[in-house]
């Protein structure tokens, strides 16, 4: 089940290509009243990673809670820059959720947000900054859009010294306004309302530096917000849930890969946004026409026993950090 977040008018994203940020739903088929989690994909904030999307709502689906993939704004050209918009969505996402929590058989006390690299970029985004939200939607404006949990997989978090650049290029604009810059490095904003966390990444981590997560705990501790940090000896970026399934490489149906594909339909067709003419050449050579001409990247298998286990130590942290149900 897939639904869509905004209507047509709320949604004015610029770059959009007839995108719309939509959640797609693993619900237990059954009465039950469980945790939701809502999964927020990587991908450099200029897509939404397929390895980090279904594998992960399907593994916290069989721990027994209900799930959803956010499916949010990027922009594959970096001509647009997204500013607040990706954090909106996934606000939109948590007060959509609550407000239906019925209809989602869900505890709407029990709202966690999972976000992977940039994705969890997202989900620190609206952490720390949930108050500043105004939704357009005045009915859903009254519903609390704070996480009650975050889980932040080898999350981007500064845009400081160890920031990931591009992340914050596509955010932000290589040129974008100071104070956006300082309102989106998140270990500056965390207060003691901030949600606890869980966090994990992997000391070699090659691409988001583990400094990101070493500073976001630190405030954490300073705030005096619950939280959990597990910085694993080895492994690469990008390793999600790490069960079996991720080991075959087998992550569902590739549909958070959406705007994705309509903004470089549309820049193929001379349709794109303010893109420049390099950047169209870049697409073009990275989305051929021809599927036999795309080159399929090697995935190795990896075998990291430990990474393996994040998933048990985060579900005992929520154990501890969720407040008792009422239902």
């Amino acid at each position: 089940m897939r639904e869509k977040i905004w209507q047509d008018k709320e949604y004015t994203y610029e770059a959009a290509y007839g995108f719309v940020p939509n959640l797609t739903f693993y619900l237990h088929e059954d009465d039950e009243i469980r945790p939701f989690m809502i999964v927020v994909p990587g991908g450099g904030y200029c897509m939404v990673v397929p390895p980090e999307g279904e594998v992960v709502a399907k593994e916290f689906y069989e721990r027994g809670m209900n799930c959803a993939v956010l499916t949010y704004t990027t922009d594959i050209t970096f001509a647009v820059p997204l500013l607040h918009q990706p954090m909106e969505d996934l606000s939109r996402a948590v007060r959509y959720v609550r407000k239906n929590a019925g209809r989602f058989h869900c505890d709407p006390a029990k709202i966690i947000v999972t976000g992977f690299s940039a994705g969890g970029h997202v989900c620190g985004s609206l952490g720390v900054h949930y108050a500043d939200i105004v939704d357009p939607d005045a009915d859903l404006n009254s519903v609390s859009n704070r996480p009650d949990a975050m889980i932040l997989g080898y999350p981007v978090i500064t845009s400081g010294e160890y920031t990931h650049d591009f992340s914050m290029y596509a955010l932000i604009g290589k040129d974008g306004p100071g104070s956006e810059y300082e309102y989106f490095s998140l270990e500056k904003h965390v207060t003691a309302d901030t949600p606890p966390t869980f966090i994990w990444q992997t000391v070699t981590d090659d691409l988001v530096p583990i400094e990101n997560s070493m500073m976001f705990s630190k405030a954490l501790r300073d705030a005096a917000v619950p939280y959990a940090y597990y910085a694993f000896p080895a492994g690469w970026h990008g390793l999600s849930v790490l069960n079996d399934a991720f080991k075959r490489g087998e992550f569902g149906e590739p549909y958070t890969m959406e705007q994705v594909m309509k903004a470089v339909a549309a820049c193929k067709a001379g349709k794109g946004v303010r893109v420049p003419e390099y950047r169209i050449g870049e697409l073009k050579s990275q989305f051929p026409d021809d599927p036999d001409d795309v080159v399929q990247p090697e995935f190795p298998n990896p075998e990291f026993d430990d990474i393996s286990a994040w998933p048990n130590l985060a579900m005992i942290f929520l154990g501890r950090v969720l407040s008792p149900s009422d239902n």
